[in-house]
């Protein structure tokens, strides 16, 4: 597939200006020399979770616009869309028609009863205390039929998100149909959401069992592959896993990088960072934030217990407006192994030391990807958090198009801007990165290909780096951009 190495943008349909129309407006205003793709979330009507249960495929939802939207950004930008290969709305066709007839229904099969794992429809207490779960109660959806039966169906995430049945043919061809569908319409990746909770079997964790996770994943890659487009697991877990879906040629996300900056830029400190780089996959996206949070399990083993938790200690001291309490059960959050904060407030709303963090993303092997609300360098939104009671709120922001003019003059902004100009067009990226020796407050990584070249110098003690790179139009000399500032003189916006 012919996918740009540029920057991704990722945002919500409404969260750029209210609406896809006005997204697609944001992409050719601020995104032609910042931006190669773009991974718009969920789209479709959805019951539950921001679009992550979704009712069905076929249709977007018309608050945010239409099929022709998406199109016109698919022209744009490499475009990605999510499929929730785990689970589909309680609300969807298919789950109605099954509660309303049951076994005649067609759909039958499609949701995973629990009376095809364990005979008698229940699971032994002892299976159910080893199914890996983020959520604190048992994973099933107690169904009651048109018939007044009842019968418990698998349920990981929320009750609006049924679980699917993968070992069905009639599952198999709703994912031939729909992923097909989606790139049919201008996907160039599938990012398949949670697709490491679709193997299940009595007795196990049901969490990325092997080998059915790699026959899950071949058989989407295929689909999508046949249209031209790339497969990108999404998974939060330890790194070995991202290493290993790496292994066998699969995209994947780099969620380590994240917790990785934060602990370089709170201890001053490059050895782990550096580590990580040596060893990380090349064929992945690197991200700094999400619309999830700073992963925290993803870092286990690159970073010691000590680290985790010194560097989680850190960004509550030195984040700004960011407190434990949004981290917490009250807040929404009970997955413990997310972090809720903004990037840019996670480093104190310092514009060097944000700046500073954006220059690692985008010398990190791979393909950055940016979150809307980092592109804008958005502070924490305690309003909205405060308002909703949901942790992850803190760094949902939507932008009016009138804060998005105003949020894209301010100098960090600016600045960030043409790192990503840089990152997205300058030849040299093409290269493999070469880390140069440096001592342990500092960094040196250099690009190079041909007569091509672009290195980051920077200094964690006096927070200040320095971009060098040849001209991109091959002519002699080169250009330099100065980033970051002495500490003692930090901007804060």
């Amino acid at each position: 597939m012919d996918m740009k190495n540029g920057i991704q943008l990722i945002t919500y349909a409404n969260s750029l200006g209210g609406d896809l129309s006005q997204l697609d407006r944001f992409l050719s205003t601020h995104g032609q020399e910042t931006l190669s793709g773009v991974h718009i979330l969920p789209f479709f009507p959805s019951s539950a979770d921001r679009g992550f249960a979704p009712i069905s495929y076929e249709e977007v939802d018309p608050v945010f616009g239409s099929w022709k939207d998406v199109e016109s950004i698919a022209q744009k930008a490499d475009l990605a869309v999510d499929f929730m290969a785990n689970h589909l709305s309680q609300q969807s066709p298919q789950f109605q028609d099954f509660l309303q007839n049951k076994d005649q229904s067609e759909w039958k099969d499609f949701f995973l009863r629990y009376k095809n794992l364990w005979p008698n429809g229940e699971a032994p207490a002892e299976d159910l205390s080893k199914i890996y779960t983020r959520k604190p109660r048992p994973p099933y959806f107690e169904a009651t039929f048109a018939d007044g039966s009842t019968e418990k169906i698998w349920c990981t995430f929320d009750y609006e998100q049924i679980d699917l049945d993968l070992r069905q043919k009639v599952t198999k061809d709703f994912f031939r149909q729909t992923i097909g569908g989606l790139v049919q319409r201008g996907a160039k990746i599938i990012r398949l959401d949670a697709f490491a909770y679709t193997t299940k079997r009595p007795g196990t964790n049901c969490f990325f069992l092997e080998p059915d996770v790699w026959e899950v994943l071949e058989f989407c890659d295929q689909i999508a592959s046949e249209g031209g487009a790339i497969l990108l697991p999404e998974i939060h877990e330890h790194y070995s896993i991202q290493l290993k879906l790496a292994e066998k040629g699969y995209w994947v996300y780099d969620f380590a990088l994240p917790m990785l900056v934060l602990h370089t830029l709170y201890s001053g400190s490059s050895k782990r960072l550096k580590d990580w780089f040596e060893i990380c996959p090349r064929n992945q996206f690197t991200t700094l934030d999400t619309h999830d949070g700073i992963g925290v399990v993803d870092v286990a083993d690159l970073l010691s217990p000590e680290e985790i938790e010194a560097t989680k200690d850190a960004l509550f001291k030195q984040g700004a407006n960011v407190k434990a309490i949004y981290n917490s059960a009250s807040f929404g959050n009970l997955d413990i192994y997310q972090l809720n904060c903004t990037y840019y407030s996670a480093l104190g709303n310092d514009d060097a030391r944000y700046l500073i963090a954006r220059l690692l993303q985008f010398f990190a092997p791979g393909i950055p990807q940016v979150y809307y609300v980092g592109m804008l360098a958005g502070k924490n939104d305690i309003k909205l958090v405060e308002s909703t009671r949901n942790g992850r709120d803190i760094n949902r922001h939507d932008y009016t198009y009138e804060e998005i003019e105003a949020e894209t003059q301010r100098p960090v902004v600016q600045q960030l801007f043409q790192l990503m100009k840089l990152r997205n067009n300058h030849p040299a990226f093409e290269a493999e990165l070469c880390i140069l020796p440096s001592e342990d407050h500092q960094l040196r990584l250099r690009y190079a290909k041909g007569q091509h070249y672009c290195e980051a110098n920077i200094d964690l003690q006096a927070l200040q780096a320095t971009v060098k790179a040849s001209h991109q139009d091959g002519s002699e000399g080169f250009d330099e951009i100065p980033i970051g500032h002495p500490i003692s003189a930090n901007s804060k916006a």
